[in-house]
């Protein structure tokens, strides 16, 4: 493609850019969307549109530095679409429908002949390239999304209660994998650094089976406790899992294990030298 077929792409947007924005609109579907919808739809297509003229005027590579401020605009509306729930496709329709618009107008700017051939040919490449930019950004903020509200149930999954002062409580319910151990981890040294606790009391009720590695998970929890200066607890053994242990030949013997959160509880308050009394 040569530097005319360029010209002629960026004259067309420019001298049609309200026309091209209108049939655009209407493309999206804008008329189907409530009042408070269309005008942001407008907005950020306008906002795009004008973005994307700049940029023709110097090249129609799409990678260059002159094209960063439409990357960063679609960067942002993919980031939007993430975070709202739409659909890849939903997102990428919004380069893609560009496409009839800016067809039309270069059928009436060049006439039918080669030329028109290749300034088609020239604004399908550049707008392929933008919804191609726009469905991997889509993805990358969907995927920080999926992990954020990941690491948010795990935290929620893992609540850290203080039971009585200088004793934690930390109930664990279901599987631990490395990516939970590690939430587990921070969650628990934050909670003693702040409430400068000297017992912490891990509770496995909840955790379906023991193997190896849970065990290994547990323990480097313990162990990370013990610098911060508190001592754990492991309460919620049950026959079985105290079988499946001894089977494993994990070592237990440095950790005070309990039947249950009331007997480990008992066992914090006489460490700590407190008790509980009846009014």
């Amino acid at each position: 493609m040569g530097k005319s077929d360029n010209a002629v792409l960026a004259r067309v947007v420019r001298t049609h850019e309200s026309e091209i924005l209108a049939d655009w609109l209407r493309e999206q579907g804008n008329e189907q969307r409530n009042p408070l919808q269309q005008l942001e739809q407008r907005n950020i297509s306008r906002e795009f549109l004008g973005a994307m003229r700049e940029s023709l005027q110097s090249n129609v590579d799409t990678a260059t530095a002159e094209w960063n401020n439409v990357r960063d605009i679609l960067g942002g509306f993919s980031s939007t679409r993430a975070v709202q729930g739409f659909s890849p496709a939903d997102t990428a329709t919004f380069v893609f429908s560009l496409k009839q618009p800016v067809f039309t107008r270069l059928r009436t700017e060049v006439g039918e002949g080669e030329g028109l051939a290749d300034a088609l040919w020239l604004a399908t490449t550049v707008i392929d390239r933008l919804g191609l930019y726009t469905t991997e950004a889509f993805q990358k903020s969907r995927e920080q999304v999926i992990a954020r509200q990941q690491r948010e149930l795990l935290e929620l999954s893992t609540p850290v209660v203080e039971l009585w002062t200088g004793i934690l409580a930390l109930p664990l319910i279901g599987t631990l994998d490395s990516n939970r151990t590690q939430v587990v981890m921070e969650s628990l040294l934050e909670k003693i650094v702040e409430s400068r606790a000297s017992i912490a009391i891990i509770d496995i009720t909840g955790v379906p089976t023991v193997d190896t590695l849970v065990a290994q998970h547990l323990m480097k929890t313990v162990a990370a406790a013990r610098l911060m200066g508190a001592d754990c607890i492991i309460s919620g053994i049950r026959p079985q899992i105290a079988q499946t242990i001894v089977h494993l030949g994990v070592d237990l013997a440095m950790v005070t294990t309990k039947a249950s959160m009331h007997d480990a509880f008992a066992t914090a308050l006489q460490r700590t030298g407190q008790r509980v009394s009846s009014s």
